[in-house]
């Protein structure tokens, strides 16, 4: 039964993929259950402004690109494709109707209270309410924190969403720029970028580091460079920006070399910064009721997702890991568990990670290099050229590798380059989970042709017994 000192047994602050999963799934578990949140649609970032519509975008760029660069003409379909970016636009914003409408569908199937508006902490149990009709107070038994992060700003670079843009404004671009300067080589950067590239945009990226897509494998990181290049991405590695100049319609970009030497000013009418996220906290009140944050602004938790407030529970991009949709789903409904009494958890080892271009590029468990600091690995690698689906697909670039402990065999990483990339990384994190090692793969069969038999391929050659290389 509820508890009737407070108005909800469970209070979620937020209402993106950790939250709204956090609640659903405590109100499944028989709590009474809210959730605050500000937007007029459910979903946060991912749904309404991130994964989904930038996903939505990528996959029609895509087809425009396919038949724009002559692509299908190889495959017999000779086509002139005309871009109607309007109705590209209009099949995103569809997508996203959709799903945050689901959302709220589900919230009234379970029964949550969807509280429209902005929290604040009054003490660890009950919340300044702040609504377009006024200020009330909620109090609830457990407060959930899942406020989700925010496009991190570059000093002194001011965000117009006109010229200078973030994430939410490339993809709101009502026409294809000329040029394009991505400032920053991660996912997000190189997601929004190719998706311009393909429609027409000359984009260049900058990236301070020697590499692309920091925190994935070395090889995935290189060959994503070889990759980029080859599409028509300019790419400025181990580069900084030191200042964008905005005039009227469009801005000018200076750069230099990060170790040192002459600047550089690169032509731009739109740039895009993609330097990062960081945690929204800032109006939660937290220091009302004694949480203070780490030196990156996150909010300790224990294993259990209990902050050091008794009754108060953070999940999602607000506490430390990879700021991803899918680990925040998976904290949701482990917290709610653990606040109904069972026992909710999360393996943060195997967290997979995907970069939804073309080729995708995925990767779950340790890099090569991470590896090699715990002690003696064996590797495995297979290309994706010699992968028969791949092939009649017209798919050459990319790969898989499987990173394997030399002792016992156990799988410890495994690292991809492929058209479904994304898809295929799921087998690897569920062997992993159960404890797999490379030779648990190589002996699971796989159907033929699929481009997931690069990963059983890849796990015979960590044995050096690979049939097709």
């Amino acid at each position: 039964m509820p508890d009737q000192t407070f108005d909800y047994d469970v209070l979620v602050i937020g209402a993106g993929p950790g939250g709204y999963v956090a609640a659903i799934r405590a109100a499944q578990l028989g709590l009474k259950t809210a959730c605050v949140e500000s937007r007029e649609t459910l979903g946060g970032t991912c749904l309404n402004v991130g994964c989904i519509p930038s996903k939505a975008m990528l996959h029609a760029s895509e087809y425009f690109d396919a038949a724009a660069s002559g692509a299908m003409a190889k495959l017999g379909v000779k086509v002139t494709p005309e871009l109607d970016l309007g109705a590209m636009h209009g099949q995103r914003l569809d997508a996203v109707k959709q799903l945050t409408g689901g959302i709220e569908f589900l919230f009234k199937k379970n029964k949550v209270d969807w509280l429209k508006g902005r929290a604040a902490f009054v003490d660890a149990h009950t919340v300044a309410l702040r609504q377009a009709e006024g200020e009330r107070t909620v109090s609830a038994k457990n407060v959930v924190i899942a406020t989700g992060s925010s496009v991190a700003p570059l000093p002194g670079v001011a965000i117009d969403q006109q010229v200078v843009v973030d994430s939410t404004g490339a993809l709101e671009l009502p026409a294809v720029p000329k040029r394009m300067v991505v400032i920053g080589g991660g996912v997000i950067g190189l997601e929004l970028g190719s998706v311009w590239r393909r429609l027409g945009a000359e984009v260049t990226v900058v990236e301070f580091l020697d590499q692309l897509l920091p925190g994935m494998d070395m090889d995935v990181r290189k060959e994503a460079a070889k990759i980029f290049a080859k599409q028509g991405m300019t790419l400025k590695l181990g580069t900084k920006v030191t200042g964008v100049a905005v005039k009227g319609k469009a801005a000018k970009v200076t750069v230099e070399p990060a170790a040192g030497g002459a600047a550089e000013v690169l032509d731009a009418d739109v740039v895009l910064v993609a330097i990062g996220r960081r945690p929204n906290t800032d109006g939660l009140a937290l220091d009302r009721i004694g949480l203070e944050l780490n030196q990156r602004g996150q909010i300790k938790t224990d294993h259990d997702f209990a902050t050091r407030v008794p009754g108060v529970w953070a999940i999602g991009d607000v506490i430390p890991g990879p700021m991803l949709a899918h680990k925040a789903e998976d904290e949701g409904i482990a917290v709610a568990e653990n606040i109904a009494g069972l026992t909710g958890i999360v393996n943060h080892e195997v967290i997979p990670g995907v970069v939804y271009t073309q080729p995708e590029m995925a990767g779950v468990g340790l890099t090569e290099e991470a590896a090699k600091e715990r002690g003696e690995i064996k590797v495995g690698k297979f290309p994706m050229l010699a992968n028969s689906r791949a092939k009649t697909n017209h798919e050459p670039d990319g790969f898989v590798k499987v990173i394997a402990d030399a002792k016992t065999d156990r799988v410890l990483g495994v690292w991809c380059i492929a058209s479904v990339a994304g898809t295929m990384i799921a087998q690897a994190a569920q062997a992993m989970e159960f404890g797999a090692t490379s030779e648990d793969i190589a002996y699971t069969c796989h159907a033929h042709p699929t481009h997931s038999e690069a990963i059983k391929e890849a796990a015979m050659a960590v044995q050096g017994k690979p049939i097709h290389m």
